[in-house]
C-alpha cells in the first residue's frame, strides 16, 4: 500500500477523534485542521492490508498513531500527527471589569481557536449573568474557570427567608452571616428568633430554608 494512501488514512482517522473530542465537550459547529508530520524514515512496503492504531489522540496537538504491516515480517510504523480545533463560542464583545455580572451585549459567539481551551462555552445563556474573576479584553474567549455566579447576598445584610409548603408562602426578616452566589447554602439567623439555620440563595436579598427546597 502507497505510504501516501496510509498518510490519509491516518488524517482521517485524526478528524475522527478530534470530532469525538469535540461532541464530548459540547463545541458548536466545530471545524478541524490535521497535519501529518512527515519523518525522514521511509515507510517499507507491505504486501498486506496495514492496519492503523490510536496510540495517542488526548491532546490535539500532538497525536500519535502507528501503522502495523501484519506478517513475519511486518512492521510498525508510528507518526505524529498535529490537530488544531475551531468552534463557535462566547467571546467578550467589550472590555468587562473584573466580578461584574455579565449583560447580553457583552458577550457575542464568535469562531475562535479552542484547541488549548478545554472549558470554552458554546452559548450565550451559558455566560451572560456570570462574573468574571478578572478584568477580561474585547474578544476574549470565556472560559468557565474564570467564571463564577455574582454574589447575590453579602455577608451581614438583611435578607427574607421565604419557606413555601403547598400553596402557603411566609416570610421571615433574617441577617446573612456569610457570603452567597446563586444557589449556594450559608447561614442565616432569623430576626426574630435568633436561631441560626442553613439557607439557599434564591434571588438578591431573599433565601430558602435548605429543609424546603424542593418542596
Amino acid at each position: 500500500m502507497p505510504a501516501d494512501n496510509i498518510f490519509s488514512r491516518v488524517e482521517l482517522l485524526a478528524r475522527e477523534q478530534l470530532a469525538l473530542q469535540a461532541a464530548s465537550a459540547g463545541l458548536l459547529a466545530p471545524q478541524f485542521q490535521v497535519a501529518v508530520v512527515k519523518s525522514t524514515r521511509p515507510m517499507p512496503a507491505c504486501a498486506a492490508s496495514v492496519a492503523l492504531e490510536a496510540a495517542d489522540s488526548r491532546s490535539a496537538q500532538r497525536m500519535r498513531f502507528v501503522a502495523v504491516c501484519p506478517g513475519s515480517n511486518g512492521w510498525r510504523y508510528e507518526m505524529l500527527v498535529r490537530g488544531s480545533i475551531t468552534a463557535q463560542v462566547a467571546v467578550t464583545s467589550a472590555p468587562v471589569t473584573a466580578n461584574t455580572p455579565l449583560q447580553s451585549g457583552d458577550v457575542v459567539l464568535a469562531r475562535r481557536d479552542v484547541t488549548m481551551v478545554p472549558d470554552s462555552i458554546s452559548s450565550l445563556p451559558g455566560a451572560v449573568g456570570q462574573s468574571s474573576r478578572r478584568s477580561l479584553r474585547s474578544g476574549e474567549v470565556l472560559r468557565q474557570g474564570q467564571l463564577a455566579s455574582p454574589v447575590l447576598v453579602k455577608r451581614g445584610s438583611a435578607v427574607s427567608i421565604v419557606a413555601r409548603k403547598e400553596q402557603v408562602e411566609v416570610s421571615m426578616a433574617g441577617e446573612a452571616l456569610e457570603p452567597g452566589a446563586l444557589g449556594q447554602l450559608i447561614r442565616v439567623r432569623n430576626a426574630t428568633s435568633g436561631t441560626v439555620i442553613r439557607a439557599r440563595v434564591l434571588d438578591a436579598g431573599v433565601v430558602e430554608p435548605a429543609d424546603m427546597a424542593g418542596r
